[in-house]
């Protein structure tokens, strides 16, 4: 049954998704060249593109310091870290924050996140930064 392959990804929302900035969030139209796809919930804080989904989420509470990697992108600060099944890079310094999980097949996730530079760049500063 080919519905069964097309099913929406189903996507938790964070803690602060009904955050202003986040409930209407302006996500890229497609990343990588992966065009947007709709998600369960059908919420301005969450965003997925391509098949596998790469997932979006905003709202999650801002990190603490960490020894997980952390990257700089077009002047957003990243952690970065590996999963099961690919990689996740949240944003650090920003509050509420900005997660996005990439499946293994996209590669290292930190080549995918200029498209998230606009959006990430709309969250309240918190001092943070990597060093």
């Amino acid at each position: 049954m080919l519905s069964a392959c097309n099913r929406a990804p189903e996507v938790a929302l964070a803690a602060q998704a009904s955050a202003p900035v986040c409930a209407s969030a302006q996500w890229p139209a497609d990343v990588s060249g992966h065009p947007r796809v709709a998600t369960q919930p059908d919420d301005g804080s969450v965003a997925a593109w391509g098949d596998p989904a790469i997932i979006a989420r905003c709202g999650l509470d801002p990190l603490a310091p960490t020894t997980d990697d952390c990257v700089t992108v077009d002047g957003v600060d990243w952690v970065v870290r590996p999963l099961s099944d690919g990689s996740a890079a949240t944003t650090y310094g920003r509050d509420p924050a900005i997660e996005v999980l990439a499946p293994a097949s996209y590669g290292a996730v930190p080549l995918l996140l200029p498209a998230f530079t606009a959006v990430a760049k709309t969250l309240p500063e918190t001092g943070r930064h990597c060093s």
